[in-house]
């Protein structure tokens, strides 16, 4: 299955073009202009990988990345950036970002990206729901309650 993806810039010409080439390749593509409308965007629906241009107006980058880390921490962070420094790569990733990108970057090298994030989140996913069934089961009382 393809990953659900939300891809928030406020630079809406490059939403529009980057959306229609992910879609292209499968991918259920939401998108947001704004930090505002990206916050409400995660709290309601179910995201597996964000793609965050660091800069927005507003609530730029690092505090919504910060938000979805709060509300929805297995979902997988991709920050995006046309005026990166190694400063806020670093920052991106103690604040729990997958990856770091510089715009303009090849749909090939975002979509495996996206790919390995997609991956690493269904992986953390499996243990959970493992580690969840393990405990279920090694307690007698829990299978009897279950009864």
């Amino acid at each position: 299955m393809k990953a659900r993806l939300l891809l928030i810039d406020d630079e809406e010409q490059f939403v529009e073009a980057l959306s229609e080439r992910l879609s292209m390749r499968d991918y259920d593509v939401t998108t947001s202009l704004t930090g505002e409308d990206a916050i409400e965007k995660i709290t309601n629906y179910n995201f597996d990988v964000v793609i965050l241009d660091v800069r927005l107006p507003g609530i730029e980058g690092p505090e919504i990345l910060r938000e979805i880390k709060s509300v929805k921490p297995l979902i997988e962070v991709i920050m995006l950036t046309g005026q990166g420094t190694v400063e806020m790569a670093i920052e991106g990733m103690k604040l729990g970002a997958f990856d770091f990108l510089m715009k303009p970057c090849e749909t090939e090298d975002l979509t495996a990206k996206i790919d390995k994030a997609h991956d690493r989140k269904a992986e953390q996913e499996d243990r959970i729901r493992t580690a969840k069934i393990s405990h279920s089961t090694s307690s007698p009382r829990s299978v009897l309650n279950d009864i």
